[in-house]
């Protein structure tokens, strides 16, 4: 997982019902995999999430379903999930540092699976 550069997030419409699908940087630690919107709260999979926090992902051939939530700002999980993707994404010719300051931070975890048996994903 750890080597991917995006994954699929499928949310469930916070109105509709209906899947809502998305292409999306992440990072991987400790078994669970860190997002940031960088449209925070308006982007609409976040919303989704609010809403019900249960997703799908896919990466890497597999899918998995998994529970999201949203990092409270300045905790370490929260300070340790945007370093990953920034440390990940560095590559790439755009400025991640006011992304990775101003993005909100999310996790995903995988209760009872350990999918893949993921590893820290350093770029």
């Amino acid at each position: 997982w750890a080597g991917a550069r995006v994954l699929y997030l499928t949310t469930l419409g916070r109105r509709t019902g209906r899947p809502h699908r998305i292409e999306i940087w992440f990072a991987v630690d400790g078994g669970r995999l860190y997002l940031l919107s960088g449209g925070r709260d308006r982007s609409d999979w976040v919303r989704n999430i609010q809403v019900n926090p249960r997703v799908t992902v896919e990466l890497g051939g597999e899918t998995h379903s998994g529970v999201a939530r949203i990092l409270e700002e300045g905790t370490p999980q929260d300070q340790r999930a945007r370093a990953l993707l920034v440390r990940k994404y560095r590559t790439t010719e755009d400025d991640l540092a006011d992304w990775g300051r101003r993005s909100l931070a999310v996790v995903i975890e995988f209760p009872g699976e350990a999918p893949n048996q993921p590893q820290a994903s350093s770029g």
